[in-house]
């Protein structure tokens, strides 16, 4: 099923997600459903907060349901090692038309449990280690955004504030 994304200012955006504790039906039938979302969407990740979850649940796939072996679930993730540095252009689906550079680790190591509730590990890096960056932040309640300089900030929430006048928002 497809899911309503939320767009900012939405509140549930930046509250952080509550743990997962039942790895049951239900979770992964919530898990297709993002998938779902995110490729209706044209999104290569998707946050449980971008649906109106407030819950620690994300689901990347850079191949955007191309190859099916590079779909990931990262359930109660948490970035464990970064290193380098990497600024590159970032896009977020609760924040449609907007796009800025941004600045991330250009490695990281992550550790979160699949929708059995098995622990792994896993390194990205790149596009890899930007989104799984990026989807964290949406289940800690940081949104992009609030990684740009001020400036970049100050201009994109103007062009928000002109696009919600408008009705295009």
């Amino acid at each position: 099923m497809i899911l309503t994304i939320v767009k900012y200012p939405d509140p549930v955006l930046q509250k952080p997600g509550e743990p997962v504790t039942e790895f049951d039906a239900e979770l992964r039938k919530f898990v297709d459903d993002l998938f779902e979302t995110m490729y209706a969407s044209h999104g290569i990740g998707l946050a449980a907060q971008q649906v109106g979850v407030a819950k620690r649940i994300t689901v990347i796939d850079l191949s955007q349901g191309e190859d099916l072996k590079q779909k990931l679930v990262l359930i109660n993730p948490e970035v464990i090692f970064r290193e380098g540095k990497q600024y590159e252009e970032e896009g977020c689906l609760s924040f449609p038309e907007i796009r800025e550079k941004i600045s991330r680790a250009a490695k990281v190591r992550i550790r979160a449990q699949d929708e059995k509730g098995k622990w792994f590990e896993m390194d990205g890096e790149e596009l890899l280690s930007r989104a799984f960056q990026h989807e964290i932040d949406h289940l800690d309640g940081m949104l992009f955004i609030f990684r740009m300089s001020a400036l970049k900030r100050d201009l994109t929430l103007r062009k928000i504030r002109k696009m919600q006048r408008e009705g295009k928002w």
